[in-house]
Parts: structure tokens; sequence; C-alpha cells
């Protein structure tokens, strides 16, 4: 039996293959700060090596056992995965249609856009600046947006049943367009996709509850997928002096990730920090802007590509040759600092960035003579895995070293809450639902007078 010869020397390779990809991911990858989740590939590793070379020695009719044992338990591990990813779009469209009487809406975001462009509706799509980072810039003659399409029904997410869909102010932001006319403006709120308006309509994100129900004036100026240092630059673009308190929202679940470190990368970005002095103007510019966004969603609209696959289809693949959902089963049962949720940290590169940026904006502010508050948002993870974000005491020194008033979200909100995740739609992960804005909203005014 020629798979009795090659058994041994394969089970050794892959083991070896394991360890060598195991110490490359853990010392140069992450540079040895996430040592604490690759020890157990380590351990698993260093396992398979003893077993491999036992396996030279032992007796034919053992290895052929081992050999059925293995390829049993290589297909059972890859079926369970198959199972795993088996689409479940909507888990909650069932719950939606008996709250709400409405069906859920199961069309994709450029469906929608193309429904309602046929009924000769003017409407656009959220286009993050995240989505034009790896592009190409010429300094002296290209822009980077921070914002969306002016003055346009805008299709943003669906997360509760329905496709959150707002009117865009004069530079593409979330807000009715006459608060840029005020003479005063209470709060200028600025962050990421919670700030944004994710997945709700108005008057349930943040900004309208603060406009409605304490009927304060207030700038929307967040965006899906916002870095710090696009949410610096937006400052830089649109404060005013006529703002009286900026409030910085830090969403713990992504804004310092790793990943955001291309953020950096962008020469149009880092001119922003490279020298205060330097602005695009982009106010000058909405013509322009709208322009080029709206070509850039006429392309992806035109794209012969199935609408309901989004996702990316070599990553997904990348994914279960990984047995990533049998593996994220398998972290459960791991002591949590072997869990990659507590173990990774962001590096110390990117905390002296964020450091940077923080300060270079409270100097911003107060030259504004605005005072800067800053908003900490737990995610949907910290419920279900009951953990605390490693990245959470970090963040907070930094806060309290620059001396801004630091409001926690989760003690002040969720931790209030008998079932916290009731915050979240249909008790599911995403973005916060009404109550869940209604909430942060009620405590930024509360903690801010």
């Amino acid at each position: 039996m020629r798979i009795k010869k090659i058994f041994s020397p394969i089970i050794l390779f892959l083991s070896l293959s394991l360890f060598f990809f195991t110490f490359y991911k853990s010392e140069f990858y992450w540079d040895g700060r996430r040592r604490d989740y690759y020890f157990f590939y380590y351990l698993l590793s260093l396992i398979l090596i003893f077993f491999s070379i036992i396996t030279f020695f032992i007796n034919q009719k053992i290895k052929e056992y081992l050999i059925i044992s293995c390829i049993s338990l290589v297909i059972s591990l890859y079926l369970f995965e198959g199972y795993l990813n088996i689409p479940n779009q909507f888990p909650n469209d069932k719950l939606y249609e008996k709250l709400s009487g409405n069906k859920w809406d199961k069309r994709s975001k450029l469906e929608v856009y193309k429904d309602l462009k046929k009924e000769n509706v003017e409407i656009t799509v959220t286009t993050s600046p995240y989505y034009f980072l790896n592009r190409k810039y010429d300094e002296k003659s290209d822009i980077l947006t921070l914002a969306g399409v002016s003055n346009t029904k805008t299709i943003y997410c669906n997360e509760n049943g329905y496709y959150s869909i707002y009117q865009s102010d004069r530079y593409g932001f979330n807000n009715p367009d006459t608060e840029w006319d005020k003479k005063k403006i209470e709060y200028l709120l600025i962050g990421d996709s919670f700030v944004h308006g994710a997945c709700v309509n108005r008057p349930n994100d943040i900004s309208s509850v603060l406009r409605t129900k304490y009927n304060k004036s207030t700038l929307n100026l967040g965006y899906g997928g916002n870095d710090s240092l696009i949410q610096y630059a937006t400052l830089r673009e649109y404060l005013n002096s006529n703002v009286k308190k900026v409030i910085w929202v830090f969403f713990e679940g992504n804004d310092l990730d790793e990943k955001t470190m291309m953020y950096f990368k962008n020469k149009i970005l880092n001119q922003y920090v490279q020298n205060l002095s330097f602005s695009q103007n982009l106010k000058y510019k909405q013509s322009e802007i709208d322009i080029f966004l709206k070509k850039e969603v006429d392309l992806i609209s035109k794209k012969k590509v199935s609408e309901k696959r989004e996702f990316n289809l070599k990553t997904e693949f990348k994914k279960f040759i990984k047995l990533s959902k049998v593996r994220s089963i398998m972290n459960l049962f791991l002591p949590k600092k072997y869990q990659p949720r507590f173990a990774e940290s962001s590096s110390q590169q990117k905390l002296r960035e964020f450091r940077e940026i923080l300060t270079l904006t409270n100097k911003l502010v107060n030259e504004k003579n605005s005072k800067l508050y800053f908003v900490y948002l737990p995610e949907y993870e910290r419920y279900v895995f009951n953990y605390e974000n490693t990245n959470y005491y970090n963040v907070k020194n930094i806060i309290d070293d620059l001396k801004i008033p630091f409001i926690d979200i989760h003690k002040e909100v969720f931790e209030k809450e008998q079932n916290p995740l009731r915050l979240f739609p249909f008790n599911s992960v995403g973005h916060y639902n009404l109550e869940g804005y209604k909430k942060v909203a009620e405590t930024i005014n509360q903690l801010t007078n």
C-alpha cells in the first residue's frame, strides 16, 4: 500500500510546516505581540512532529488504522466547516416580520440602488473614504474625499430589516443641511459608522436624538470605515469656530485594528500630520467631489458580478481551507489568554500614532475655542464572551494623559442593562439598534453638560 510509505513523511512535513508558519506569524508578522495566542499552535505543531516521528517506527497494521483515522478526521472537519458555511444571510427575518408585519428587505445595496434609479430617483450609496485609500495619488491635482455625494438620497445599510436611507447635506454628511447655517453648534460628532448612523434612519441616529430630544444643534461628521487619521483630517477640513463641543466617538471593535495602518501610508492623509497648515479645501470642491463619486458608484453598479455574492470568493476559500469557523469554535474552549479575541492588542506603533492624532486633535479643538470629549463604545463580542477588550486601558491611559474627558458607554449604559445584547439588532452582532443609539445620545448629553 503506497500510502503507508508516504504517510509518515507527509505528516512530518505538514507538522514542520505548521511549526514554521506559526513561528513566522508569531515572531515576524505580529512581532511577538500575540505569543499567548500562538502558544496553542506551537504546542499542537510540536505534538504533531513528535507523533509523525513515532509513525516511522510503528507496526504497519497500526499505521493503516492511523491513516484511516486521520483521513476520517480531516473529512469530518471539512464537512463540519462546510456546514458552518451554509449561508444564512437573514437569520432575523422571521422575527422582524412577526414584530413589524413587514417583509425583510433581502436585496443587496446595489439592487436597491438600481431599483430606485429605474424610478428616476436621484439616489446614491455611501462611499467611505476607506474605499479610495489604495489609489495612486498626485498630491498636486488629486483629492481624497472624506464624505459622500452632497444633497442626495443616500443608501446606507440593513441590519434591522430595512435599508437606512438619508438625505445628505451640502458636504455629503448625514445631517439636515440647515444645521450648517446655525450660528452656534452645540455638538459636533466625529467617528465611524456608529456616528454615521448605521443602520437606522433619522431621527434615531445619535446626532438626531441630540437634536430632537434635547433641542441641541448638532453636526454629524462621521462616516463608515473611518480611522482616527481620517477623523482628524475631517475636522481639519470642516470644523468651524462656532462649535461648542467636539465629541470624538471611538469603537473598540476596530478603531485600533492593525489593518488601519494603511491609513498612515496614504500620501494625502499623511500631509495632515506632517504639515499642520495643509488642507485640500474640500468645502470649495464639492461639485468636483460629486462628479467623481457619482462616476464611481455607476462603475460599481455596472460590474458584471452577482450582487448577491458580495463577499470575496478567494478570501472565503482561504478561510475554508484554514478551517476558520471550526477553529473559532475550538477557541471558545481554550483559556481566555490563548483566544485570539483576548490575545490581540494593538502595536506600540499604532498606539503612538493614535496618541499623536488625539494630541493634534485636542490642540485643533482648543484653537477653535471648543472642548473635546472622548466617547468609548463597546462591541457586541464583549457581552457574548464576557471579556474586556485588551486595548481598553491603553486607550484610556492615553486619553487621561491628554486630560480629555472620557465617557465609557460600557459602564454608563451597557453594564446597567440586565441583557446588554438587547441594544443590538435582534440581540445579534452589528451596530446598535434604535434603543442603543438613543441611550448613547442620552449619556453624551448628560455627561457633557
